[in-house]
């Protein structure tokens, strides 16, 4: 046999295991704790939520700072779904996803991945969304002075600069719960994993 058909067989038969790890895992996982299936279900959704609360949050933080004043549930809405669909879906590609397919067997990086997808969706992403919607309704209905052109960068810091530090201990928050969200689905997963496969679980997360 050749290098290359050893190399495709390789390959094939580690895309199979990694099907058949998923199959059982998918199959198994009605025999965890209630608690256990609907926070590994509906968990994504909670850090969801509380990413669109930030959205609303950063919204009207940024409408004061630009006295505005008009169109209050035309900002509001994207503000709140969008930051909810990036967040679920984020954390569902980072976290979720690798645990059900048996990819993501380290518990720091579980924790780590949670708390970044806590940081970055739920929480900078709102804020950085919240400026180019506010200052297009203050350009729109001239509620406050807009930048010329060559100083937008200024502008946007000079503004965000007080918003920000209001926003911190929501940022905290954020990572906390992402931190807290990746560790209870690791523990979850763990559950999972000693059910499905028994004392071969360690060996499965020793080889990754």
């Amino acid at each position: 046999m050749s290098e290359n058909a050893q190399k495709k067989e390789s390959v094939s038969g580690n895309a199979l295991s990694r099907a058949g790890i998923a199959d059982m895992l998918a199959k198994n996982f009605e025999r965890l704790p209630d608690t256990d299936q609907k926070l590994f279900i509906y968990g994504p959704m909670y850090l969801g939520g509380n990413g669109a609360f930030a959205g609303l949050i950063a919204n009207s933080l940024y409408r004061r700072a630009l006295n505005v004043s008009q169109a209050p549930i035309t900002s509001s809405l994207p503000m709140a779904v969008l930051p909810f669909m990036t967040t679920v879906a984020l954390y569902n590609a980072a976290v979720t996803s690798p645990l059900m397919h048996g990819d993501l067997n380290c518990p720091s990086c579980a924790l780590m991945r949670g708390a970044l997808v806590g940081l970055v969706a739920a929480g900078v992403y709102p804020i950085l969304l919240a400026i180019p919607v506010n200052i297009g309704l203050a350009s729109r209905y001239s509620s406050a002075p807009t930048p010329e052109k060559g100083n937008v960068l200024r502008f946007v810091v000079d503004l965000s600069r007080p918003i920000l530090r209001k926003m911190r201990a929501v940022l905290v928050l954020q990572v906390f719960f992402g931190t807290y969200l990746g560790s209870r689905h690791f523990e979850s997963y763990t559950k999972l994993a000693h059910t499905t496969f028994g004392s071969g679980a360690d060996e499965l997360q020793d080889g990754n």
